[in-house]
């Protein structure tokens, strides 16, 4: 990635590198205007398997297609290998479109992904075609795990979905940006603040997935907007090449010429 627009996921560009959900908001009106605000070109999407192929259903489907923006079905609510293949499978019916993003769910109540179940998950589904867009953690040997499954991407988490804790584990997403350089990252999950998402690019990620920061916010258009310039703006330092931190401090005016007093 070589410019602020230059975005590339599974050989198409895109010139936004923030994701938006789709769940969640006041009306459908609101989803429309905040993904339009966001400059948002990616909008996951679940797939409700009783209510796939009712009216509502297809309503829903015609506002994605008017916003204009590529889909990206998601496994949401997924506990189990074959409940996310079945689902993954169905939603490239529904949608048309070989790209999922695949969640396993191993633990209800921080939604932390099962890595077993997701490793397993995603060779079955590479196997069959499917872009993988795995939903994980940022252990470094799942991650590998994953590669070696057929993944071209990772979603590792920022922190449990929903919470709006943002970067939990720095120290975590960095070793996995060092570990994995030509790898596209995603932030997915966790973030509740444009400053979160901020953080995330300046680590050298490449793009941002979230939805409640958005949806449940007093004003979802005004935050969307905010999230797309906090998201450029990251990316634009991370360019720049930040300086590094120090533990000293470091005077910023030049010592040499200053006034001597005897």
């Amino acid at each position: 990635m070589t410019s602020n627009s230059d975005f590339t996921l599974h050989g198409q560009s895109f010139r936004s590198r923030l994701m938006l959900g789709t769940s969640q908001y006041p009306s459908p009106a609101i989803l429309a205007e905040a993904a339009r605000a966001s400059g948002a070109e990616i909008l996951t999407v679940s797939l409700r398997r009783e209510s796939a192929r009712l009216k509502e259903g297809q309503d829903f489907w015609r506002l994605i297609r008017d916003i204009g923006a590529r889909v990206l079905p998601n496994t949401a609510g997924c506990y189990s290998v074959k409940e996310a293949v079945t689902t993954a499978q169905m939603a490239r019916e529904v949608f048309g479109t070989s790209w999922v993003k695949l969640e396993v769910i191993g633990e209800a109540d921080t939604l932390q992904p099962d890595p077993f179940g997701l490793v397993e998950a995603a060779r079955i589904l590479s196997a069959d075609d499917f872009q993988v867009f795995p939903y994980t953690t940022e252990d470094l040997v799942v991650a590998e795990r994953l590669i070696e499954a057929g993944c071209k991407v990772l979603m590792p988490w920022g922190a449990p979905i929903g919470s709006g804790k943002g970067l939990n584990n720095v120290f975590g997403l960095r070793s996995l940006r060092a570990h994995f350089p030509e790898v596209p990252l995603i932030v997915d999950a966790g973030l509740g603040l444009p400053s979160h998402a901020a953080a995330a690019m300046e680590l050298g990620y490449d793009g941002v997935l979230l939805n409640t920061a958005v949806a449940k916010a007093g004003d979802p258009v005004a935050m969307a907007r905010a999230f797309g310039q906090a998201i450029e703006a990251g990316r634009a330092a991370f360019l720049a090449g930040p300086m590094e931190s120090r533990d000293m401090a470091a005077p910023s005016t030049p010592v040499v010429g200053r006034a001597v007093l005897s």
